[in-house]
């Protein structure tokens, strides 16, 4: 059912003309920006060639982009995730689901999935134009799998702290943008010191994106879904009476 779910939450994402616009858009900027940093690349190349330890075009142009999708995910998957609940409850269908037999884990997990899967896909077409690297020069696959894995896990966290906001909030617009705001404040925290720079997502996604694979920071992921997951299927049973 978890599955059924998800497939359908994607056909609805992909069946808004919306989602194909700001589809389109994103890959019109990542494409524009990895052909940017490529052609600087390769004007400074011959004084590259001088250094013993010069960067490579994985560090130089893969681990940018990737920085960029990063920051593009943190302001498009509220505009994504509130169509999950909110606009359901909007549109006067949220009903159906929540008198279905369908628990409230299944529903959230369905929704989750439904959304990462879409996020997945803008994930892996960012990653085939670093794959295109190689086909010039000698890519680093370990920086760039790196940056995929660290990628995915701060989409599947953006998702599930949007999915919490869409699950709480009776309008898509008011959800969009309290999970905006809380992506904002959590990726501002990255420049404050000590336990409040740990909480940042954007902490931990740098770790990833300069090649440092560390068990910490899969670990910070995978609560920080777990704990707005869990709030969400709390808030969803209390709505639809312990179900």
């Amino acid at each position: 059912m978890i599955r059924t779910l998800a497939r359908k939450d994607l056909h609805t994402l992909f069946s808004a003309p919306s989602t194909w616009m700001m589809l389109a858009l994103l890959q019109f900027i990542l494409g524009w920006f990895f052909l940017a940093r490529l052609d600087d690349y390769l004007q400074v190349q011959t004084q590259l060639a001088q250094m013993d330890d010069a960067p490579g075009a994985t560090i130089s142009i893969a681990a940018p982009l990737a920085n960029l999708l990063a920051l593009l995910l943190l302001m498009l998957t509220p505009l994504f995730s509130m169509r999950l609940i909110a606009e359901e409850r909007r549109n006067q269908t949220w009903l159906l689901l929540a008198t279905s037999p369908l628990s409230s884990a299944q529903i959230v997990l369905g929704k989750f999935a439904g959304l990462l899967a879409l996020l997945s896909l803008v994930i892996l077409a960012a990653v085939a134009m670093m794959a295109l690297l190689a086909l010039g020069t000698r890519a680093d696959v370990g920086l760039i799998l790196c940056n995929l894995l660290g990628l995915w896990l701060l989409a599947a966290a953006y998702a599930a702290l949007g999915l919490y906001f869409s699950a709480v909030s009776r309008q898509p617009v008011v959800a969009a943008f309290t999970a905006l705001a809380v992506s904002v404040t959590l990726w501002l925290l990255d420049m404050a010191g000590g336990l409040l720079r740990a909480l940042s997502p954007n902490t931990h996604f740098q770790n990833l994106n300069s090649g440092l694979l560390s068990s910490a920071d899969i670990a910070y992921f995978v609560l920080f879904c777990t704990f707005f997951l869990m709030l969400t299927i709390h808030h969803l049973r209390h709505e639809r009476g312990g179900h």
